[in-house]
C-alpha cells in the first residue's frame, strides 16, 4: 500500500490532473494537485477524488481509498496495488 498526498480543488470546469509540486519543506511528501468538477458537499468530492483515481491508474475503485483529510482540500490517499514510482509514472 502506497500513501500519496493529494490537494484538491473542487468545482471545477472538468476533472482534471494539474500535476506533482515539490515539497513545502525539505523531505517532506510530493504533492497531486487535482481539479475536481463536484462541489465539497457531503462527501462528493471524496468519493469522485478516489474514483477519478482508480480510473486513472488503471485500478479497481477499491484499490484506492482517502486515509485522512475528509474535510480538508489536502488529503491523503491509499493506493493498494502500485509502488510510488508506478502511480508517478502512470499519472
Amino acid at each position: 500500500m502506497t500513501k500519496i498526498t493529494v490537494r484538491v480543488t473542487p468545482n471545477a470546469r472538468r476533472n482534471e490532473i494539474i500535476g506533482w509540486e515539490e515539497p513545502e519543506r525539505p523531505g517532506g511528501p510530493r504533492i497531486l494537485r487535482i481539479k475536481l468538477c463536484v462541489p465539497p458537499v457531503e462527501g462528493r468530492a471524496n468519493r469522485e477524488l478516489t474514483v477519478f483515481l482508480a480510473e486513472r491508474l488503471g485500478l479497481p475503485k477499491s484499490a484506492v481509498s482517502l486515509a485522512h483529510g475528509e474535510k480538508s482540500r489536502s488529503k491523503v490517499v491509499e493506493i493498494t496495488g502500485l509502488d510510488e514510482a508506478e502511480i508517478v509514472s502512470r499519472l
